[in-house]
């Protein structure tokens, strides 16, 4: 282990949770490249033991992690069916997501790594945080049950995945890119792909105000194109709000109708 990894408290600190038995969290810590190389070294100095790591303990966070969400967004969503709760159990589950709050905690200073795991980079591997931070989650279970876990979930996953959710892509559903939805929606209904154009940015650099139209062109059944236009701190937040108000349109056109397309004179934001 580095120096950056010595400091347990400052991790301890980081999580929100003194342990009373350090050795949790110093085992969700240990790549497996490290228990291999003590083992090798200890077998050399003629004491052979066998040296614990983080694989199991992933395996036990891995299902708390999706047992606190699946509570959470139960409790939370109570209008939600099946289908929509566990799309978006798995995007805030997945490892992609998981990223970010391992890289806040800087996980990687403390691992414990093999030398040629760490000579690698192993401290910066995707997989190997995610995985630490999975296990982490279980030493929290291990150490203090399912309430000290659960709080930690919240505070550092949960919570801030759905403030991102709720400002890419709205309140009521659990659509995590309406990009694609749109894309999925209009490829149904036989329309060419829709089209994102920005219209304006306007404010200050470090405050700036987008303006993005998303146009859905024409149905080869006569269906005709519209323009949905929204506003976001980023482009990209930009064209996901035009993007949402076009497929609720759609989505709306289709619940009115039982078919895919609008209604006679759609445009909103003016003609395509």
């Amino acid at each position: 282990m580095n120096s950056a990894a010595t400091d347990i408290l400052a991790l301890e600190e980081a999580l929100g949770h003194v342990f009373q038995r350090h050795e949790l969290l110093e085992q969700a810590l240990t790549h497996a490249s490290y228990a291999r190389e003590a083992e090798s070294q200890n077998a050399a100095d003629g004491a052979p033991t066998v040296e614990g790591d983080n694989e199991q303990m992933e395996f036990l966070g891995d299902a708390v992690l999706s047992c606190a969400v699946s509570q959470e967004l139960f409790r939370r969503f109570p209008e939600y069916h099946e289908g929509e709760l566990s799309k978006l159990r798995a995007h805030i589950v997945s490892a992609r997501r998981l990223l970010r709050p391992a890289r806040e905690l800087k996980i990687g200073d403390y691992l414990r790594l093999g030398r040629g795991e760490d000579r690698s980079g192993g401290r910066g591997k995707s997989a190997l945080l995610v995985n630490a931070l999975e296990a982490i989650i279980a030493a929290l279970y291990l150490d203090a049950g399912l309430e000290a876990a659960h709080r930690f979930i919240l505070r550092h996953i949960l919570e801030p995945e759905l403030a991102e959710v709720r400002q890419q892509g709205g309140e009521r559903l659990p659509v995590m890119d309406y990009k694609s939805a749109l894309q999925e929606a209009v490829h149904a209904g036989g329309r060419p792909q829709p089209r994102y154009v920005l219209v304006k940015a306007e404010g200050p650099d470090h405050r700036k105000t987008f303006t993005m139209e998303a146009h859905v062109p024409p149905s080869p059944g006569g269906d005709d194109g519209f323009v949905r236009s929204s506003e976001g701190s980023t482009k990209k937040a930009a064209e996901q709000a035009a993007a949402r108000q076009a497929w609720e349109y759609l989505q709306s056109c289709k619940n009115n109708s039982g078919i895919e397309g609008p209604a006679p004179n759609p445009r909103a934001d003016g003609p395509s």
